[in-house]
C-alpha cells in the first residue's frame, strides 16, 4: 500500500472513531495519534502548510467517505474532445469539478461544463468511475473517486469561465503530442478511454 494512501486511511478511522468515542481516555488518545500523524505529513509532504494540514483534518468529520471529482466528456461534429485550459496551472483538462452538497452527479457535470466552458450540455452516459489512488494519478491526502460522464452539447459556442483561460477541442492525435495535461484530474489513459467510448459506447462503464 502506498504511503499516501495509509495516511488517507489512518485519518478517516482517526476522525471516525474520535466521532463515535465517548470515552475520555479514548479520545485524548485518538487526538494523541492525530497529532503524531499531523507530524508524519509535515514530514511526507514539505508543500503542506500547518494550515493545510489542519483544513484536511477537519474537512472530514463523522464517519469519513470518499470525496467525489466529476468530469465531463463532450465532443465536437468533428469527433474532438473538449478540453479547458485551467488559468491557475496552464493545464489542459476536461471540464469538472467537485461534487457538491445539493446537486446531483449529473447536474455538477452540466454545471462545471457551462461555467468552465460556456457549453450546454445533457448528460448521456457515466462512462467510467475510478478509485484514484487505484491509478496513476499524482499522490493525494484527499481519497478521491472520480466520475466521468458523456454529454452532448446543444451547440459548439465556447467561451472561457473564470477559471479558464482557453476553451479548445482536439482529436485523438493531437492528445498524444498535448504536453501539458493536467494528470490530477484527468490522465491521458482517461482521455484515451474517453475516445474509446465515443467510438464504441455498447462497451459499458469502466469501474474500479
Amino acid at each position: 500500500m502506498e504511503l499516501s494512501e495509509s495516511i488517507t486511511r489512518l485519518k478517516a478511522l482517526i476522525n471516525t472513531s474520535l466521532h463515535y468515542s465517548s470515552d475520555s481516555y479514548d479520545i485524548e488518545r485518538f487526538m494523541d495519534m492525530r497529532k503524531i500523524l499531523e507530524e508524519l505529513i509535515e514530514t511526507y509532504s514539505n508543500e503542506t502548510s500547518e494550515k493545510e494540514i489542519a483544513l484536511y483534518f477537519d474537512s472530514d468529520v463523522g464517519y469519513v467517505t470518499p470525496k467525489v471529482d466529476i468530469r465531463s466528456v463532450v465532443f465536437n461534429n468533428e469527433d474532438k474532445l473538449l478540453l479547458v485550459k485551467e488559468k491557475k496551472e496552464e493545464t489542459w483538462s476536461l471540464p469538472g469539478g467537485w461534487a457538491d452538497v445539493g446537486y446531483s452527479p449529473s447536474e455538477i457535470a452540466k454545471k462545471e461544463t457551462l461555467e468552465e466552458s460556456g457549453l450546454n450540455v445533457t448528460v448521456m452516459n457515466l462512462f467510467k468511475v475510478v478509485d484514484k489512488a487505484k491509478h496513476p494519478y499524482p499522490k493525494s491526502l484527499e481519497y478521491v473517486y472520480k466520475l466521468f460522464f458523456y454529454c452532448v452539447a446543444d451547440s459548439f459556442d465556447t467561451k472561457t469561465g473564470l477559471e479558464t483561460s482557453e476553451v479548445n477541442f482536439f482529436s485523438e492525435a493531437e492528445l498524444m503530442s498535448l504536453g501539458n495535461i493536467s494528470i490530477d484530474r484527468n490522465t491521458l489513459e482517461d482521455l484515451l478511454d474517453a475516445f474509446s467510448f465515443h467510438k464504441n459506447s455498447w462497451e459499458g462503464t469502466k469501474f474500479d
